[in-house]
């Protein structure tokens, strides 16, 4: 299959045509409306220099709420209450400790921190914080389209900071699907698992039709 390079005009081609690799596309820029169209079609952007790869791979990793897994020794650490979890309270540090946290390994570049903080403000972009004290110590961001949680990166400088971030992330909303974009293993112990493209594409047009539910997700730190 050919990658397709992207003009200024806002068109993605199918998901179906990316390479055996799952890259769709090359160029474009990250603009707020381009991102939104591409996630809306099941593609995102990752890279690691300039210009932006555009992905939709086959399988997908997703996670169904329904069949989080939450261990037993994950329980009882829960229940201690070491850390405490917040809802949009500082995009712009998660995001940056994502990228910090990777190193090398990142796409996480200040064009991306500036479009995803832009999405951010727009109530599309989403962060989860653990604190431990008043210390950052674990999050994770994504975008919430519909009943569709895009989950982009997460960090951790403590045991379990962003897997307690991720659970509460599914406690707290009624999602239907989480994109999970790739296979990891962390996240594969919690429930995810691979699934092929098309039957990633339905769900996600199914998941669309919900009602967009934008704005600061703050209130949901003290419920």
């Amino acid at each position: 299959m050919p990658v397709y390079r992207l003009t200024n005009k806002l068109v993605f081609p199918h998901p179906s045509l990316s390479n055996e690799d799952g890259l769709l596309a090359v160029g474009g820029d990250l603009s707020c409306e381009r991102l939104c169209l591409a996630y809306e079609n099941g593609i995102f952007p990752w890279y690691s220099e300039k210009p932006v790869l555009w992905w939709s791979p086959d399988p997908r990793f997703v996670l169904f709420p329904k069949d989080l897994r939450i261990s037993k020794s994950m329980r009882k650490f829960l229940k201690k209450e070491y850390y405490k979890i917040t809802f949009d309270t500082c995009f712009r540090d998660v995001i940056t400790n994502c990228g910090y946290t990777r190193k090398d390994d990142t796409w996480i570049d200040n064009d991306m921190i500036e479009s995803y903080c832009k999405l951010h403000k727009l109530g599309i972009a989403h962060s989860v914080e653990t604190w431990y004290g008043d210390k950052l110590v674990g999050g994770l961001y994504g975008l919430s389209m519909g009943s569709c949680f895009f989950g982009e990166s997460m960090f951790s400088v403590m045991d379990n900071a962003s897997k307690a971030a991720f659970i509460k992330l599914i406690e707290k909303n009624d999602f239907s699907l989480i994109d999970c974009q790739v296979y990891s293993e962390h996240l594969e112990s919690l429930g995810a698992v691979n699934i092929t493209r098309a039957e990633f594409l339905e769900l996600l047009d199914q998941g669309l039709k919900a009602p967009i539910r934008t704005g600061s997700w703050s209130y949901l730190s003290e419920s």
